[in-house]
């Protein structure tokens, strides 16, 4: 798995569920099919005159999230800018022309009045399968992207109880080594080990 895959898998799923924050701090999310996709960015249609669009203009960071009949979730988070001025035209013709039911929701000139185009190019992916069993993630970044670290990890307190794998969803705790390790790819980050070690060993990252 990689980044373009985790695209090519968001454009096969076509309808996204874009999340914003509005101008008093409440979760907005909405329905988003007006995209195009290149191999390292998305690019997307919506009405000046929506909230969203105000939203996006403002703050910009969104996350969007697809999941696939396979289980698979995949959430891309980052922030969304206007495509520049002297390619909004160009975008917008494209996005029609992939989308061809849009033509229905903005006849001839009425897109070019209303439209704008965003594009997201910095980003981070997170991938998410449980369809698969251990379950698998991974997180990767396209263009300028950040990684952020989640989930849990072992301090030098770990006594090698046990405990914890007991306790693991996935049993995907591994006491080869001196102290425990979480094989982070197959790690639900549900906390049970958090939970149920005696000596406080495990720190949420």
């Amino acid at each position: 798995m990689d980044a373009q895959t985790c695209l090519k898998k968001l454009e096969y799923v076509g309808v996204l569920a874009f999340a914003t924050v509005d101008k008093n701090g409440a979760p907005q999310i909405r329905n988003i099919s007006a995209i195009h996709y290149e191999p390292d960015k998305m690019i997307f249609f919506t009405a000046k005159g929506k909230a969203f669009c105000e939203e996006l203009l403002t703050d910009g960071r969104v996350q969007v999230l697809g999941y696939t009949r396979y289980k698979e979730m995949i959430r891309l988070s980052a922030k969304a800018v206007p495509v520049c001025e002297n390619e909004q035209e160009k975008w917008i013709d494209t996005i029609f022309e992939e989308q061809p039911y849009l033509s229905n929701v903005y006849p001839g000139n009425t897109r070019k009045l209303a439209g704008i185009v965003f594009e997201i190019k910095d980003a981070e992916i997170e991938y998410f399968n449980l369809g698969v069993n251990p379950i698998f993630r991974e997180s990767y970044t396209i263009g300028a992207g950040n990684l952020t670290q989640k989930g849990y990890v072992f301090s030098e307190k770990c006594i090698g109880c046990g405990k914890c794998l007991k306790n693991c969803p996935q049993s995907c705790i591994d006491f080869s080594a001196r102290r425990a390790i979480i094989k982070q790819e197959n790690c639900l980050h549900c906390g049970n080990c958090l939970a149920v070690c005696p000596v406080g060993a495990v720190e949420k990252r």
